[in-house]
């Protein structure tokens, strides 16, 4: 395997790269792709949640900055150290700064009560990829009247994220009533047979319903990255003439 070196061919720090060490911020990413990168929280120590964001936010200060899957500890040191942060224990996040322009709105749909940690850290992630949102919760299939009710929100939007475990036929049903880019996001909640979410996984995958996407178990940011990003590139609907 080939060995990426930790500096330029002179000598120097590599262009884009702000090396702390444990970790190299990749910090050209705001300008190649539009979004700045996100401190995965999972494995690392509060103290180094905090650095990470704390550095993410003084390198792009016009911009939103998160941090996702963070423990309790994390969330409290982030929360001791950046009062301007917003952490969110449900869906084990926290943001500092503020997106400069919300363009498009994505609905993040969950099927019940139960998934909403991943519906939550799906919603965080739209609106500090630069979307509006809308939540719509606990409208599993078990009672198919809950989302009839809201199918006009459904169908107002520029994207969805559809949240469900169980045997996860809810984006089938929401990919049947709209005809709006959908994403949908398989969760580990569910009884023995549900094999932590793959079973809804694979209902997910074999979806009847056109234009269904699927990401990974319980990947509520990178639904929302797929769905803001969707939704900022939609084009204003066509007004009819009278």
């Amino acid at each position: 395997m080939t060995h990426l070196p930790d500096s330029s061919p002179g000598g120097g720090p590599l262009p884009g790269v702000h090396d702390l060490g444990y970790a190299r911020l990749d910090t050209d990413r705001l300008e190649r792709t539009g979004d700045a990168e996100v401190v995965y929280g999972a494995g690392k120590t509060p103290e180094q949640v905090v650095e990470l964001l704390k550095t993410l936010h003084e390198t792009h200060p016009g911009n939103a900055v998160l941090a996702t899957r963070l423990s309790e500890e994390a969330q409290a040191a982030v929360t001791a150290a950046l009062p301007d942060a917003v952490v969110d224990p449900v869906g084990r996040t926290a943001t500092l700064g503020s997106a400069p322009v919300l363009r498009g709105t994505v609905a993040v749909v969950a099927a019940g009560t139960s998934d909403a940690p991943v519906a939550a850290e799906a919603a965080t992630t739209v609106g500090v990829f630069g979307a509006n949102v809308d939540f719509i919760t606990d409208v599993g299939v078990a009672g198919l009247h809950r989302i009839m009710s809201v199918r006009e929100r459904l169908a107002a939007v520029d994207c969805l994220i559809v949240v469900a475990g169980m045997e996860g036929a809810l984006p089938s049903v929401v990919g049947g009533l709209v005809g709006v880019p959908l994403v949908a996001v398989p969760t580990s909640v569910g009884y023995g047979a549900s094999f932590g979410g793959v079973a809804a996984l694979l209902a997910m995958l074999n979806s009847c319903a056109p234009g269904v996407t699927v990401v990974n178990i319980d990947n509520g940011f990178g639904a929302g990255v797929f769905a803001a990003r969707v939704a900022r590139r939609a084009a204003p609907a066509e007004v009819k003439s009278q």
